[in-house]
């Protein structure tokens, strides 16, 4: 790929023609406030629907199976408190993960007027994204299943058909914890189950046949252990994330674009929303509400985008460059 000297680009660089603006459609028109935010894809509708299928199984079992039936009424009622509460909460935090907007930079804003309103200075560049046509602040990154610019977007999750951004990172890892626990409280529900019917008779464990009781315990707890597993791997990846203030992309992209970091209790505060307090494990309770962007967020100096080599970029101008930036992360 032939690069281009940073002094070829000043004089074209504040130039709307050179992102080809005419090319964009206006963006719409805003919809009202509290207009729902949904993807429209087949595969991550598909693995929504087995997501709440899985835990409406695992409530089955743990009800119906092992709690209704047992003669320990306060092993029962404790116990169906506890499982029923983290299942309600995980299905809360997976519906605030999938239709909130998770930081979608407006669409089709890379517009000739746009451009010349931000009245670039010698040294300045905006970066557009061929693909939605929009004019991409730092740290945002194209999503081919979203089909729009996220804010520190860190991956796109098919379980909960969403993108991972800005605005819905903390009902994500709500989702990942809350998923984790109630598979550790059914396996080792399970397990105590196991162990109470080896000493008693099997026909007095449960309402079902012994043959159907066994069948559905080994199936929720195959199903437990692997989403123990994986749901604890996710959560610990989504920390260490936060806490050092860079995302799935950012991590792959680490080599090519170095930049400074926040400290990590203030991003941790910014994506939970505010100091540590029990809102913080509420998926009902949001982030730090997200301020607007301004002009100057929309532009960047031209040594943040050069590398080593002192080059800028306006537009993804090589194939390469296009990959690399509209790479789609996922937690499959």
């Amino acid at each position: 790929m032939m690069l281009i000297p940073t002094h070829h680009f000043r004089d074209i660089e504040r130039k709307p023609e050179y992102l080809q603006p005419e090319k964009c459609v206006p963006p719409p028109h805003p919809g009202p406030v509290g207009t729902m935010w949904f993807i429209r894809d087949g595969c991550g509708i598909a693995c929504a629907i087995v997501t709440w299928f899985l835990v409406l199984y695992a409530e089955f079992v743990v009800l119906f199976v092992m709690l209704i039936p047992s003669r320990d009424y306060v092993y029962s009622i404790i116990n169906g408190i506890v499982f029923n509460l983290l299942a309600f909460l995980a299905l809360a935090s997976h519906c605030r993960a999938m239709l909130t907007d998770p930081g979608a930079v407006p669409k089709g804003n890379a517009t000739k007027e746009f451009i010349e309103s931000l009245q670039l200075k010698p040294g300045q560049v905006v970066y557009k994204c061929p693909k939605c046509c929009s004019i991409k602040p730092d740290r945002a990154h194209h999503c081919s299943v979203c089909k729009r610019c996220i804010r520190k977007m860190d991956h796109h999750c098919p379980w909960v058909n969403n993108c991972v951004g800005e605005n819905n990172q903390k009902y994500f890892v709500l989702f990942t914890m809350y998923i984790a626990l109630i598979s550790l409280h059914a396996l080792i529900m399970v397990g105590f189950h196991f162990l109470h019917c080896f000493e008693e008779d099997w026909t007095k464990c449960s309402s079902f046949s012994p043959p159907t009781t066994v069948i559905l315990l080994i199936l929720l707890c195959f199903e437990g252990l692997l989403f123990l597993i994986f749901t604890s791997v996710m959560f610990g990846t989504q920390v260490h994330s936060i806490c050092t203030d860079e995302t799935g992309i950012e991590r792959l992209k680490r080599k090519h674009q170095p930049r400074e970091r926040r400290g990590s209790w203030k991003s941790v505060k910014e994506t939970f929303g505010g100091d540590f307090s029990p809102s913080w494990l509420n998926p009902f309770s949001g982030p730090c509400d997200p301020k607007p962007l301004r002009d100057r967020d929309w532009v960047r100096q031209a040594a943040s985008l050069s590398d080593t080599d002192n080059t800028e970029t306006t537009e993804e101008q090589s194939e390469e460059r296009k990959d690399e930036d509209s790479m789609e992360v996922t937690d499959e």
